[in-house]
């Protein structure tokens, strides 16, 4: 058994050195850490498993202690040592070492000393003497000599001092076992014994040593010194979270049950995908060190993120951690290994291929294993400490590598990249020339001349780098016109899908990750594709996602936190029992025969297929394939970590949903689906958000209605996601952190983006892809560009509902007291303010009053620019105005939006009966009373809204009338309240009763634009507008500025946006202030 589990270690050890060394070279961890990780090569010299020192670490101190200490039977000392399996082979493991490494070095009577002291120690043991003839408690005295010994072995060189240290070390180990330590008995072993004493009274017991020049002899020497100099525990070995996350995740998943891959060179080939357009392939170093408004550059903030990393990185280039930073920037070779860094910390190309090559290295070294004899494994690995190539270096195993598995990357733009000399086609060139066996797909726009007339040529080319760092053409295939027909991403994928091959095609998308770790077992998931589950083979395999922005802000915690749970529980239970799962993205593994026979893994149409990665579930399932999730195999995504991101990727996503419940997919699989079937895949994909968004009309129809119903249940599976994954308690901590960091505003704001976007595809259709952006959000977000994005979509129907709320609380709620207001309307209140203030809580230096000052005058500017031909809807309100009302272009369109706009009008006649002016009355006319008073508002409005410029011949003329307007509206309101029933209580209904009655009308009017145009009216209806976002926008901006006179709020801000931060001892603080000790970089 002995023999079996160091064969098998021995088996182990080449994969896990090589991931701990990868770890290395990813700055996950240090050197010293490395050497603690790393197992040595187990290659028969000790009849023991060797274990990587972490794990042994300060074990022998424990068991010394527990020795000296322990006053019972020698049976029931090992077995209180032998309880910690890892401190049982660290006893076994410093007993063999010292004997072999003292034979090893000691020739004659030295070397018969160390085996009559050792057959001594056995022969008590087998007596059950080993308590009375060893004296425990001065252990410690022989460690402190051995440890001599040892220190003095280790050197790298040989000497004459160096030697005669390391003898008279010996001397003195000796002296202490004879005298203080061990009672040896010499009656059996007598010859031997007198001639030892006669070699040690001659002087030359220890004088013929031989120095260990021999390498393993060497690991040998430095590991037992290691092990018993090392006093504190490496438990928090390694200390970087997410290396220990990696490795806990791969240890874990070894557990898992998993197919049996088969030989490297029967495994199923495979191919991975992944579609590019513009996006950053490399940070330049001008990206780096380019500074924001508060004077924070890019390098600084990920050096403040990541110090840990930092630091490994300018080790392992051999850089001081004080150096200078013209030092760093001055050498071409450490530029390059710095942009590498940032663009491994980001969400960039170079870190996507990076982690796909690595499908590759394992393959290798994989294929090199299964070609060596297990007699001969071990001799293959070196030891620790010493770089391991032989794998890679191997042409066999490149050979066989390169038979299983390819990688393309469909760069669409890459030859108009090139042709204008962009960075971005240099940075693909340079991975091309760092990952021999990528490939990239491009389509390539030849200019020419037919029949005298220009004319373009598209080809669709495959290219590589050669050993020149040249592009080398491999595949150039004509098209028979453009290509992009459709949407832009399904369209890159389809047009390079031909250049894929194998068997399988992973699609990846270019924010993505993956660890070597993870590769080792990319030949256990494609077995997958032969186990039948239930009729059919599976067609698609699901694969698990680690979001890896989650620690960068709290906001992007919530959104990692909510991501995990949908890609681990969600699609755990889709899968099974429910059979329901669809394919969501990337990093599924497809069925590469079966998709590209059956229509292919993209649908391009445009608008309808804006998700595009959901249809490939639909044409899976429709056309009797089998989807499954694994959850033993994992890879890294990038998620956005702003609010405006996490916003304008859930609006993307709402609006696809939109979009496919009006797809034709989606009614064939109801019709196909059985009818629990049919259930599960509702309520697990469009009835998500429709029911979303019933949830958000609940609150109107209750407060229309004055009956309240809500339920909040979007965190749920994540609560259960944590239970599962961390326990109970550990999940209740997490839940109440969340807690305090505002979770609850966030969710309650996403369903506002999601009720929204997908409403609007469902009443007007027209969804599409929004860029959202993958930088690090350490930024300001502006006032009015937050006003742009959620005006419409929250910022509105926020107001309406605190409209509605104010009103309920003035006359619809007429007992049971302010208790019962609150407990009632508690939750409303909670999600119109969420909805109104949620973008700047969660705004980067939201509170801050220089920033706020700017922020008003930058709104004020926007909003009175002028529109006109060419001016975009960041520079102008009337811009943005005319962009909002665009997706309102059919019949069908302005009807359902008339008859929405209709329910504003229930304010006026809800309010009217209440007024004191109204007596008791019930009539009819009393409506039509205020919407007569309502026509002589807008009356003014129209004189009040006369443009000066326009009558500049009657200035004099137009300031009277505007004079006696305002004169008489005056007069008329103190006679009103003085000689009739109207009250100023009266007043101020009045206003929560026009407000929302003239936000219908212009509603309606917007519309009908054309026909308001042709009435002459559009200029009164955009002055209208502008008067109600100006109005809305105050009241919003009006608290924040209040708020910003307190420094308080503004540090409680910070502290609570970037907790997630703070816990891993961040300094954002010292981040948003600019306080920049590398300004002059």
């Amino acid at each position: 058994e002995a023999e079996l589990d160091k064969l098998n270690a021995s088996r182990f050890a080449p994969f896990w050195n090589e991931i701990v060394r990868n770890l290395r070279e990813e700055d996950y961890i240090n050197n010293a850490e490395l050497e603690l990780l790393l197992m040595p090569k187990n290659d028969g010299v000790l009849p023991i498993v060797q274990w990587p020192l972490f794990l042994l670490a300060s074990k022998v101190f424990l068991a010394k202690d527990i020795a000296a200490d322990y006053n019972e039977s020698q049976e029931e000392l090992w077995l209180r040592v032998s309880k910690d399996d890892y401190m049982k082979y660290a006893v076994v493991e410093c007993f063999h070492s010292v004997y072999h490494i003292l034979t090893s070095i000691l020739e004659k009577e030295g070397c018969l000393w160390v085996e009559r002291i050792y057959g001594g120690i056995r022969e008590s043991i087998s007596k059950k003497n080993i308590k009375s003839d060893l004296h425990f408690e001065k252990l410690h005295i022989v460690i402190a000599k051995l440890v001599a010994v040892l220190g003095i072995l280790r050197g790298t060189t040989e000497s004459n001092d160096l030697k005669k240290g390391a003898v008279n070390a010996i001397q003195d180990l000796y002296e202490v076992v004879h005298h203080e330590v061990f009672s040896v008995d010499i009656s059996g072993y007598l010859d031997e014994w007198t001639q030892i004493n006669r070699a040690r009274a001659e002087g030359r017991l220890f004088n013929n040593l031989k120095w260990p020049n021999d390498p393993g002899l060497k690991d040998l020497i430095k590991r037992l010194y290691s092990l018993l100099t090392i006093k504190e525990s490496a438990a928090s070995v390694p200390k970087n979270l997410e290396a220990r996350r990696r490795l806990q995740f791969f240890m874990n998943s070894l557990f898992m049950k998993m197919p049996v891959a088969r030989p490297a060179s029967e495994t199923l080939s495979f191919s991975v995908f992944t579609p590019y357009y513009s996006e950053i392939v490399l940070y330049s170093m001008a990206e780096l060190q380019k500074k924001n408004e508060d004077g924070i550059t890019t390098l600084f903030y990920l050096q403040k993120i990541y110090p840990d990393e930092w630091r490994n990185f300018l080790t392992r280039i051999n850089r001081d951690e004080n150096a200078a930073d013209s030092e760093l920037f001055g050498n071409p070779n450490d530029i390059l290994e710095l942009r590498l860094w940032a663009s491994y910390r980001g969400q960039t190309l170079a870190r996507t291929v990076r982690g796909m090559m690595y499908y590759r290295k394992a393959l290798m070294l994989q294929s090199y294993l299964e070609r060596i004899q297990s007699e001969d494994l071990e001799s293959t690995f070196p030891s620790a400490g010493s770089a391991d190539t032989h794998f890679e270096l191997s042409p066999e195993a490149r050979a066989q590598a390169d038979l299983k598995f390819t990688y393309v990357v469909t760069c669409q733009i890459y030859g108009k990249q090139k042709g204008e000399g962009k960075p971005e086609a240099a940075d693909i060139a340079l991975l091309m020339q760092r990952n021999e066996a990528l490939r990239v797909a491009y389509i390539d726009e030849v200019e020419s001349v037919k029949n005298g007339k220009p004319s373009t040529e598209y080809y669709s080319k495959l290219v590589k780098a050669d050993i020149h760092g040249k592009d080398k053409e491999i595949y150039s295939i004509k098209l028979p016109g453009n290509p992009k027909l459709g949407e832009g991403k399904p369209e890159n994928q389809n047009h390079a899908i031909i250049f894929t091959r194998g068997n399988a095609v992973q699609t990846i998308d270019m924010n993505q990750d993956n660890y070597f770790e993870e590769a080792l077992k990319m030949r256990n998931l494609l077995e997958e594709f032969s186990l039948k589950r239930g009729k059919h083979y599976p067609s698609i395999l699901g694969v698990r996602e680690h979001v890896f922005t989650g620690s960068v802000s709290s906001l992007a915690s919530f959104m990692s936190n909510q991501e995990t749970s949908f890609v681990t529980l969600g699609q755990r239970v889709l899968s099974n029992p429910l059979k329901v799962r669809m394919h969501y993205g990337h990093p599924d593994v497809f069925d590469r025969i079966f998709h590209i026979t059956r229509g292919g893994i993209s649908k391009a149409s445009r608008s309808i297929n804006i998700s595009e990665d959901i249809y490939a579930g639909f044409n899976s399932t429709l056309r009797q394939g089998s989807i499954t999730h694994h959850e033993y195999i994992q890879v890294g995504k990038g998620r956005d970590v702003g609010l405006n991101q996490i916003a304008v990727f859930e609006g993307k996503v709402s609006g696809g949903n939109g979009e496919q419940v009006l797809s034709r997919d989606i009614y064939r699989l109801g019709q196909l689906f059985d009818f629990f079937r049919m259930l599960s895949f509702y309520v697990t994909t469009v009835g998500f958000y429709f029911c979303t968004m019933l949830t958000v009309l609940t609150v109107y129809i209750f407060l229309y209605g004055k009956t309240y119903l809500i339920g909040v249940f979007t965190a749920v599976p994540m609560i259960l996601g944590f239970i599962l994954e961390s326990g109970v308690l550990t999940a209740f901590v997490q839940f109440i952190t969340m807690q305090f960091q505002l979770c609850s505003v966030f969710f309650t704001f996403s369903l506002g983006t999601r009720t929204h976007y997908f409403g609007r595809a469902i009443l007007h259709g027209g969804a599409k892809y929004r860029a959202t952006g993958r930088g690090f959000v350490v930024r300001h977000i502006k006032f009015a560009e937050n006003y742009r994005l959620y005006s419409r979509s929250h910022f509105v129907k926020g107001m309406e509902v605190a409209l509605l709320l104010v009103i309920f609380l003035a006359y619809g709620f007429n007992n049971g007291g302010a208790v019962g207001y609150i407990l009632l309307s508690i939750s409303s209140w909670f999600m119109a303010l969420s909805w109104l203030f949620a973008p700047y809580l969660f705004n980067p230096s939201g509170f801050e009053w220089q920033k706020i000052v700017e922020d008003f005058r930058d709104w004020t500017n926007w909003l009175f620019y002028r529109g006109g031909i060419g001016v975009k809807g960041e520079e102008s309100w009337e811009a943005w105005w005319e962009e909002e009302l665009q997706h309102i272009y059919t019949i069908r369109g302005r009807i359902l939006e008339t008859i929405l706009s209709l329910r504003f009008f229930i304010f006026q006649y809800g309010v009217v009966y209440h007024m004191s002016a109204s007596g008791e009355s019930t009539a009819l006319s009393v409506y039509w009373i205020s919407w007569a008073v309502l026509g002589g508002l807008f009356v003014l409005l129209l004189v009040f809204g006369l443009n000066p410029k326009a009558m500049v011949h009657f200035q004099l003329f137009l300031r009277l009338v505007k004079s006696i307007a305002l004169l008489m509206v005056l007069a008329g309101l103190i006679v009103a309240t003085v000689f009739t029933a109207l009250s100023v209580k009266d007043v101020f209904a009045s206003i929560l009763a026009f407000v929302p009655t003239g936000w219908g009308i212009l509603s309606i009017a917007v519309a009908w634009k054309p026909i308001v145009k042709k009435l002459g009216l559009w200029k009164t209806v955009r002055s209208l507008a502008r008067l109600y976002d100006a109005g809305m926008g105050m009241i919003i901006f009006v608290p924040i500025a209040i708020c910003s006179w307190f420094p308080f709020i503004s540090t409680f801000q910070t502290r609570l946006l970037f907790n997630q931060a703070f816990s891993r001892g961040l300094e954002i603080s010292l981040i948003l202030a600019g306080n920049n000790p590398n300004a002059g970089m």
